[in-house]
């Protein structure tokens, strides 16, 4: 048996994660330890709920959420449930786990059979376990221990075989496939929780490299005179598709509001990577002049992404930068005026009105995006350039603050992961995984 150990910022992503599997039909919820009813009794609301009461008492550690996943022998394929539960609870027992709440989830989704439990690291009274080599120690103690007693295949005798903890990062979302408001959940708790941004159009920019779109509505509309926020779901061309659900409907409650208060905290950590992104582009135009596309290219195997905002004449206004690297989203304005779309403009060859080089987003109509912007957005923001046409509303782009990572980066790092199946790498000091 391999026992994998991650730890996370959201406990709501790990839970997603599992669920949408269940969703899919590739696993089941085979058990819950802890929990005040039988799993058979369970809704969605109960089950994140008894994780989530725990954490509230203790805000402090930001890494609260705990992922484990026991990876068996293919040969071991006819474990039925109730043994798995039996060895999970023995599992958790040994590690100090015995008195968290946890689910137990299996999957079939693998050519391997194997076990997902989700749990949090916060007891009833709010301390936090001590993780800090669970993985060297009490894990193998526990794994090693329940092999023999268990009699599966040991860990040692499957050096052949590589297992990994599949990233929970969200996927692209695509009307009907998936329940849409829990497929916007995933992609907001995956946006909102790791990338810094400080302005609606910021991060729309993100929440569109998945298919979801942030908006206001008409600003004769109920939902923008009373400062509302409504999520959907938008096709490859960035045409909403479905109904708009609210943003104080979802558990985290991503309001107008909320996202208003995360602008002066984000703005403030994206400012030492400002210069990295300069630099990048900088470097690129050195001694020479290409095309956006081009530039676009370049920067994209860096892992900057070019994102170009035009008119449906095919004009150039706008353009946002999104550095997966640093994690960081940054209008082109913010950065000064030789990178904004008018400094790009005059920098690169001409560009091609046809869209060519629009390589990040597709072409779309501009649309207002009147967020709740720091109180000195206005006097800096980037506005549409070019006149929109009758019916277009024109682009405030507020104060540009951080945001992103890595489309399909895991939001959790491995704190433990057997020495036997890694691969061989240059030793480095690895993360605290308690702060």
């Amino acid at each position: 048996m391999v026992a994998i150990i991650k730890t996370g910022h959201s406990i709501h992503r790990i839970f997603n994660y599992n669920e949408n599997k269940v969703s899919e039909g590739v696993a089941k919820l085979i058990g819950a330890g802890n929990y005040p009813l039988d799993i058979d009794r369970l809704d969605l609301r109960t089950k994140l709920s008894v994780l989530e009461k725990p954490l509230a008492l203790n805000e402090k550690t930001s890494r609260n959420s705990v992922h484990i996943s026991l990876n068996f022998d293919h040969s071991e394929s006819g474990i039925k449930s109730d043994r798995l539960m039996e060895i999970a609870n023995r599992y958790m027992k040994d590690i100090g786990f015995s008195e968290q709440p946890f689910l137990v989830y299996q999957h079939h989704d693998a050519g391997h059979p194997h076990i997902h439990i989700v749990t949090i690291k916060i007891k009833a009274d709010g301390k936090r376990i001590d993780m800090n080599n669970i993985g060297r120690n009490q894990s193998e103690t526990a794994r090693k221990a329940i092999e023999k007693e268990f009699n599966l295949v040991r860990a040692e005798d499957q050096k052949k075989q590589q297992y990994a903890m599949q990233p929970i990062g969200p996927e692209v979302v695509h009307y009907g496939k998936v329940q849409s408001k829990k497929a916007i959940q995933n992609v907001l708790d995956f946006v909102i929780g790791n990338y810094r941004y400080a302005s609606l159009p910021e991060l729309n920019s993100i929440l569109r490299q998945y298919n979801v779109q942030a908006e206001r509505g008409t600003e004769d509309s109920r939902t923008f005179k009373r400062n509302g926020l409504l999520y959907r779901i938008i096709d490859k061309q960035q045409n909403p598709v479905g109904v708009p659900i609210k943003a104080s409907s979802f558990y985290s409650r991503p309001t107008l509001q909320f996202l208003a208060n995360q602008y002066p905290q984000n703005d403030k950590k994206r400012q030492p990577f400002k210069q990295r992104l300069k630099n990048a582009i900088d470097l690129a135009l050195k001694d020479r002049k290409i095309s956006l596309h081009e530039l676009s290219a370049v920067l994209q195997k860096q892992g900057i992404i070019v994102c170009q905002r035009r008119s449906g004449e095919g004009q150039l206004y706008g353009i946002t930068y999104i550095d997966h690297t640093t994690k960081c989203v940054f209008n082109g304005s913010i950065l000064g005026k030789a990178y904004s779309a008018k400094g790009l403009m005059e920098r690169c060859l001409p560009l091609s009105i046809s869209g060519k080089d629009s390589l990040a987003l597709p072409l779309h109509p501009p649309q207002k995006e009147t967020g709740l912007h720091l109180p000195q957005a206005t006097a800096i923001a980037e506005v549409t350039k070019a006149a929109p046409k009758s019916g277009e509303a024109n682009i405030n782009e507020g104060l540009g603050k951080d945001i992103l990572e890595s489309l399909l980066q895991a939001e959790q790092a491995a704190d433990y992961v057997p020495k036997q199946f890694k691969k061989k790498r240059r030793r480095r000091n690895r993360p605290n995984s308690n702060q």
